[in-house]
């Protein structure tokens, strides 16, 4: 069955991994919503483009991913726009780096009411219709850090276990209804919130933007190479396929071999 006239949301798609999903949904015949930070002509530049390029609809909700109303709000909306929510994919994330005696509690709290609870939250609102209409693809961006752990980043690794767990509960609640639910876990992709960590780690390692790159953030990676949003929007696509019904509270790794070891 094609993916044509479904209808999807994706959160922190205004640039990076989310964007990329975005646009590969909407190449399906998708109608899209965004969701995500961004100048308004910034985002309004990305979502006029989408339609224009792949003649489907895309609208864009600015719901604080921090705020459980407003993003039960957007699930509204959303059905309410479309007619429906079959796809949701939870990409929102945020990150910050700190030994755990520096951390402060206000970016714990942060991330993980963005990088998990927003998950929840939307997952929560969005699955009656899918349970209703007895088709529909969650899909949660995770990280090889929901399998293995890294210095200074306790937030943000709890939050990405926490994606993991959260994934396998909800795929077994549903997995009579015909929804799947299933989380992709990439390694280093280079996106913006990947870039923007490097002073942080330079500072908080003592080392130059190029060790930063080869000896944190690649030296995990055996194929030394970073993935990229178009690789993790590839897997997005085919876990919404009909060839991956039978695919659900999986943690797909693709992190160049990351966690294998």
């Amino acid at each position: 069955m094609s993916l044509k006239s479904r209808k999807a949301l994706v959160t922190g798609s205004t640039s990076g991994i989310g964007l990329a999903c975005a646009r590969a949904l909407a190449a399906e015949g998708v109608d899209v919503c965004l969701n995500g930070f961004g100048s308004p002509a910034e985002i309004e530049s990305v979502r006029s483009a989408i339609e224009a390029e792949f003649k489907v609809r895309c609208i864009y909700n600015g719901a604080d991913m921090s705020k459980p109303a407003q993003i039960a709000a957007m699930v509204d909306d959303v059905e309410t726009a479309f007619g429906a929510l079959d796809i949701l994919i939870n990409n929102a994330g945020i990150q910050f780096v700190s030994p755990v005696e520096d951390f402060p509690p206000e970016k714990w709290d942060q991330i993980i009411a963005i990088n998990l609870s927003s998950a929840f939250h939307t997952i929560r609102a969005a699955t009656p219709g899918m349970k209703a209409r007895k088709w529909g693809r969650i899909i949660n961006t995770a990280s090889a850090h929901s399998l293995v752990a890294s210095p200074y980043k306790s937030a943000y690794v709890a939050a990405k276990h926490g994606i993991a767990g959260l994934t396998k509960t909800i795929g077994l609640e549903l997995a009579t209804f015909g929804v799947t639910v299933n989380c992709i876990s990439p390694g280093y992709v280079w996106t913006p919130l990947v870039e923007r960590q490097i002073p942080d780690t330079m500072k908080t390692r003592n080392m130059t933007r190029e060790e930063v790159i080869e000896k944190v953030l690649l030296t995990a990676q055996p194929t030394k190479q970073f993935v990229t949003v178009e690789q993790v929007a590839a897997a997005a696509i085919f876990l919404c396929s009909d060839a991956a019904s039978q695919i659900t509270g999986a943690n797909i790794s693709m992190d160049g071999g990351w966690t294998a070891a």
